[in-house]
């Protein structure tokens, strides 16, 4: 990662603490007390996001002889037992493990867990067969002016209905294919989008967006291992706000250390300020 960390100072705890990085020239500050969480949480029940058939998520409890898992249950701690489907509820971060046959891990995969990260608001396209897509088009228009090495997407519209949709035999909306040949072309290691999946739901298993951004050829020819993006992740099912401006932010993505393609994911943004070398001189004399 070319993020460079020049410094962390605390002011005061309950106030701000601010960072400074650089990458390729340019010098940036983030106030770390001010995180914009981007997740969806895994409920419980129907009222939350769901995709590709998965079961909801389950919390029970475990009982072993007297011991009682709840405290409501009067039982000294809650001791709880989690089922869940990563691709399928809730914010996740796979690798390329998710299509490949090595046994590749998210927790190997991912380190970059702070990137440059460039959000961008796109519209979808309806095709003439009712499929909706966010174009190579759309993304070009918005992207790379500030070369980051994280781009998240937002499709239009936007509205809380995407925290709680039953996506299933919906044909939800997708990428078109060679944005991930585009963004792997530019550099992207890291692609986060508020829609399920990168390809479309039945693509009898071409998942052509997935094998474009790492590096993978069409399902069944020869791989080239110098050619997969082993550190490349795409995180799908977030969600952002409207009142989250399109811009440059720090991402700190954080996973759970799953030994399997994908976890559920905690992508984070602390918005970014360009500044001045001179101005970040001045603020370090003015407070030491």
């Amino acid at each position: 990662m070319q993020l460079t960390l020049l410094t962390i100072k605390l002011l005061h705890l309950q106030t701000l603490m601010r960072i400074y990085l650089e990458k390729s020239g340019r010098h940036y500050r983030a106030d770390l007390t001010a995180p914009i969480d981007i997740s969806l949480p895994l409920k419980t029940g129907q009222d939350t996001v769901n995709c590709y058939y998965a079961d909801e998520v389950t919390y029970s409890t475990i009982a072993v002889g007297d011991f009682v898992g709840s405290t409501l249950q009067g039982g000294s701690c809650n001791y709880q037992r989690i089922s869940l489907t990563p691709h399928g509820n809730g914010t996740h971060t796979e690798c390329y493990g998710h299509i490949s046959t090595d046994g590749a891990t998210i927790h190997e995969c991912h380190k970059d867990f702070f990137s440059l990260a460039l959000l961008i608001t796109v519209p979808l396209l309806t095709l003439p067969n009712g499929d909706q897509i966010v174009t190579l088009e759309s993304i070009e228009k918005n992207v790379l002016y500030n070369r980051p090495d994280t781009l998240i997407i937002r499709t239009l519209p936007n509205d809380d209905t995407k925290k709680t949709r039953h996506y299933s035999g919906t044909n939800p909306p997708y990428l078109e294919a060679s944005i991930g040949t585009y963004l792997a072309d530019k550099g992207i290691k890291h692609l986060l989008l508020d829609l399920p999946s990168v390809d479309k739901e039945w693509d009898e298993g071409a998942l052509s967006a997935h094998r474009n951004f790492w590096g993978l050829p069409p399902c069944h020819q020869p791989i080239d291992e110098k050619e997969i993006r082993k550190d490349c992740t795409i995180t799908e099912l977030i969600y952002v706000p409207d009142n989250v401006a399109d811009g440059l932010y720090l991402l700190n993505l954080q996973i759970a250390s799953f030994l399997s393609d994908a976890s559920p994911s905690k992508p984070i943004l602390y918005q970014l300020w360009e500044e001045e070398v001179k101005e970040i001189i001045d603020y370090f004399g003015a407070i030491l």
